[in-house]
């Protein structure tokens, strides 16, 4: 009696650890997986939505919501042409900010002029959280980088006029599947470190901000400082961004430490990570 308890016991174990590998690989439909994370396809939209909207938050919980089914639910978008996010509660540092979600979906101006505090909340109500400057990394490996040529449509958006839709860009795509990691937005990630390292300053190493986008490995600036002579912690941006007509430091490699978090801008955004 007890041999088919065992061989039971050997089979469901089984079962249960190929369930368990197939879940762990898979990624919500906005998103795909790098390494151990989900990297969402799409720099970040931010929605406020009323809370006894339950189905509709779940939706976006899971990373399945679409475009329509936001409209439909009467979320209303912010960051997309203002920072609006106060309408919404939500102040620059992170305070009250529990109606406002971060949503990856193509065909929508993505959210920016967004404090560091404002995306990482966005991130934690959606289930996600902003991805580390080692995860953004290894997602944006393979993106074409067009530099003064980048017009956003047919290649990144890295000269372009304007900000440009999430997606748009069809081959500004990196060797994962993720959009717009070159040029768009700047986008906010999880670290911070003290001090600055400043894209629009010399480097060490002869390279300058004309170069720097591509050449992140060339040096680092000496610490620089605010007005008032300290060094400050600063929130780290990567891959450059559309607002530049004269010439480009976005790249797969473009980093700035160059703003505290508390700094928003209307050239940066976020993407998120589960």
């Amino acid at each position: 009696m007890k041999q088919p308890v065992i061989i039971c016991f050997g089979v469901c174990a089984a079962s249960l650890f190929l369930a368990t590998s197939i879940m762990a690989a898979a990624c919500p439909s906005d998103s795909v997986r790098v390494g151990s994370v989900c990297v969402d396809k799409y720099e970040a939209s931010v929605w406020s939505i009323d809370p006894a909207n339950k189905g509709l938050i779940g939706k976006v919980q899971q990373g399945k919501v679409t475009l329509s089914q936001l409209i439909d639910g009467k979320a209303v978008q912010r960051g997309a042409n203002a920072d609006d996010y106060d309408l919404a509660s939500c102040s620059e540092n992170g305070n009250g900010c529990t109606n406002v979600y971060a949503v990856s979906i193509s065909g929508v101006t993505p959210a920016r002029s967004i404090t560091w505090f404002q995306a990482a909340a966005a991130c934690r109500n959606a289930g996600k959280r902003l991805l580390t400057n080692a995860e953004w990394q290894v997602a944006a490996f393979g993106t074409p980088d067009p530099g003064l040529a980048g017009d956003g449509v047919t290649t990144c958006n890295t000269a372009a006029p304007e900000l440009m839709s999430t997606g748009s860009a069809r081959n500004c795509v990196s060797d994962v599947g993720v959009f717009d990691m070159v040029g768009n937005l700047w986008e906010w990630v999880a670290d911070w470190i003290q001090g600055d390292t400043n894209p629009w300053a010399p480097v060490t190493g002869g390279k300058t901000n004309a170069a720097y986008g591509n050449d992140l490995m060339s040096g680092t600036n000496p610490a620089q400082t605010q007005g008032d002579g300290q060094n400050f912690p600063a929130a780290i941006e990567r891959g450059g961004s559309f607002n530049y007509g004269d010439h480009t430091d976005a790249g797969m490699f473009a980093l700035s430490a160059a703003q505290s978090a508390s700094a928003s801008f209307i050239d940066l955004g976020f993407r998120c990570g589960r």
